[in-house]
Order: structure tokens, then C-alpha cells, then sequence
């Protein structure tokens, strides 16, 4: 599925915050839940301080559901992986500014590959960074808190970039944001301008996860 074209509120289930032990039947319970996004958290140990899956676990996630499947390289070089995601099912592939390698090239890459491409910033680089290349993107992504572990909290003042890139880039694309969001939070990333907000501890840590993203959903569309 191709990542949703701008104008609607979506909620991306992040699945570093799922049960590990049966990531299929938590991809297919959010799925039911009716999100259009799965948002895949890829580490490599090096350009975050944590490990988390590669393309063989994206593979066998494909063949169980048709959700568009968000891909976040959190990799030194992303470049090298590009074709690996893409082939196990990736949609959109999202790298950061802070990495290795021309982004321009990478961006190239990825939509070689097949899939949609964005770009994304660290709590500590300034909005600015990807001005540049933002056209040549689908999504930019804000994150609220340092990248590499669920269940932080979010920082409100990196949210803000999103009002900057929103008043800047207009809206012809999405502004993702990353990062603490929950139903008290999703109220404010919403107001500053985002329309894609992953929620991973929020979400697979409620019992109900169909009321726990429609009480998200509500909170940001309301903002």
C-alpha cells in the first residue's frame, strides 16, 4: 500500500513497542484496528545506541498484511540497505539528514527501488537541514525524542519544527512526527502541523488498541 496522500490524520502503530514474540498478530490487530500505516523501527546498533529487526522479519510481515509499511532507516549508511527493504516489502523508506552519504543519492535510490522516499531530523538538528530536498519527498519526519528506545517523552519544543515546516513546505506533503505521542500529546503535534503521528507504547501498550488510536486520532484532528 502507498503511503496516503496529504490531507487526513493517520496514526502509525510503531512496532518497537509491540510483543516481539507475535509480531503478526500484533501488525494484524492494529490493522483491524483501521490504521493505513505500520511503522517499522530499523537500528543498527551504530547510528542508535539499539538493535532491532532487518529485511527477513519485514518479509514475513508482508506476506500477512497489506498496511502501508513505513520504513525508519535509524542506520550509519542507509544506502546499503535500501534494495533489502524495498524487496521485503518496505513502501516508504525514511532515512536521516545526520546519516552517511549524499541525500539527494539516497532519495534516488529509494525511489528506484520502488518505494516513496523521506527524510528525518533529530531532536538536536534545526528544520532548515532539509529544506533543500524537501520537494523531492513524500514525509518528513520530526522526532520528539533522541532515536533508539520507546516509551520517552515527548519534547514539545522539537515538535515545534513541524509548524516551521509546515508553514514553509505548505502542505502538499506529510510531516510525521516521532516520539511520545499519545492522546494527551497528540493534541499539540497536531496543532503544530503534523498529520502522521507514530505511536508505539500508546498503542500496543493499551488492551483496547482500536480506542487507543481513535482516542489519538481524535486528540490531533480536534487541535
Amino acid at each position: 500500500m502507498h503511503l496516503p496522500e496529504p490531507g487526513t490524520i493517520e496514526i502509525a502503530p510503531s512496532l518497537l513497542s509491540a510483543d516481539f514474540s507475535c509480531l503478526a498478530e500484533e501488525v494484524s490487530d492494529v490493522e483491524n484496528s483501521g490504521v493505513k500505516i505500520i511503522h517499522l523501527d530499523i537500528m543498527d546498533g551504530h547510528f542508535v545506541p539499539n538493535i532491532t529487526i532487518g529485511p527477513p522479519v519485514v518479509s514475513s510481515l508482508r506476506k500477512t498484511s497489506d498496511l502501508c509499511f513505513d520504513a525508519h532507516l535509524m542506520i550509519s549508511q542507509p544506502q546499503r540497505y535500501i534494495k533489502d527493504f524495498a524487496n521485503a516489502g518496505a513502501d516508504h523508506i525514511t532515512f536521516h539528514i545526520e546519516a552517511e552519504g549524499d541525500p539527494r543519492d539516497t532519495i534516488a535510490m529509494i525511489e528506484e527501488a520502488g518505494c516513496s522516499a523521506g527524510i528525518c531530523i533529530k531532536p538536536a538538528t534545526s528544520p532548515e537541514e532539509v529544506l533543500e530536498i524537501a520537494s523531492l519527498c513524500r514525509m518528513i519526519l520530526v522526532m520528539t525524542v533522541e532515536p533508539g528506545f520507546g516509551g520517552q517523552v515527548f519534547r514539545e519544543k522539537c515538535a515545534e519544527k513541524c509548524a516551521f515546516l509546515r508553514e514553509t513546505l505548505g502542505k502538499d506533503l506529510r510531516i510525521e512526527v516521532d516520539g511520545g505521542i499519545n492522546e494527551q500529546t497528540a493534541g499539540k503535534a497536531g496543532q503544530l502541523g503534523a498529520d502522521t503521528l507514530v505511536a508505539g507504547s500508546a498503542v500496543f501498550g493499551s488492551r483496547n488498541r482500536r480506542e487507543a488510536i481513535e482516542k489519538i486520532a481524535d486528540s490531533a484532528i480536534k487541535s
